[in-house]
């Protein structure tokens, strides 16, 4: 599986480099590819009496992007925004569950979000199992029950620093069963 990572706005290139190298270590037969050119964060995500940005569209430009470049089986879009979805005050990231474009938000996955003491290493453990998670659901997986499983729903950042940056079982079994059955091979 080919995957592109699309800043979106203003993105620390550093962090998408490393996400880049991470991300294969995890998902079967993956390869990753930083792309160069950012996305406008569009101006219409932007809700004034939130003060955050609207997930779901900013996704959808992803989407938009994704469909346009066929060289990506998918598309993860990142951005350094505060982000919600419909009927949450906040979310780590969204994706089409299955589809070809997820976004992870950076703001609320770095320590000094919540006045901790700045630790790269926690934050991109954070920004991975994130990530992870999105793609999960662009190969059609849905929340697990497992609460160490990446795929387990974050209500918080204490959900997202207390599971694995990795599938379990069942989970890994059906995420590699849908990158070869899509023949999405890097």
């Amino acid at each position: 599986m080919k995957v592109g990572i699309l800043p979106v706005g203003h993105v620390p290139r550093e962090v998408l480099l490393e996400l880049a190298g991470a991300l294969p270590k995890i998902l079967p037969e993956t390869a990753c590819v930083v792309i160069g050119e950012p996305l406008p964060i569009p101006a219409d995500a932007f809700v004034k009496n939130r003060n955050q940005y609207n997930a779901s569209v900013i996704l959808s430009h992803v989407r938009v992007y994704a469909a346009s470049n066929a060289v990506f089986d998918r598309v993860l879009g990142v951005v350094d925004a505060d982000v919600f979805a419909s009927g949450l005050n906040y979310v780590f990231g969204e994706a089409y569950n299955p589809g070809r474009a997820a976004l992870i938000s950076l703001w609320r996955l770095k320590p000094s979000f919540y006045g901790e003491a700045t630790c790269s290493d926690v934050y991109m453990s954070r920004v991975l199992k994130e990530a992870v998670h999105e793609l999960g659901h662009t190969l059609g997986l849905n929340h697990c029950a497992r609460g160490s499983c990446v795929m387990h729903f974050s209500n918080s950042i204490f959900d997202t620093d207390e599971k694995e940056s990795l599938f379990c079982g069942q989970d890994y079994l059906q995420a590699s069963l849908s990158i070869n059955m899509l023949g999405l091979n890097p």
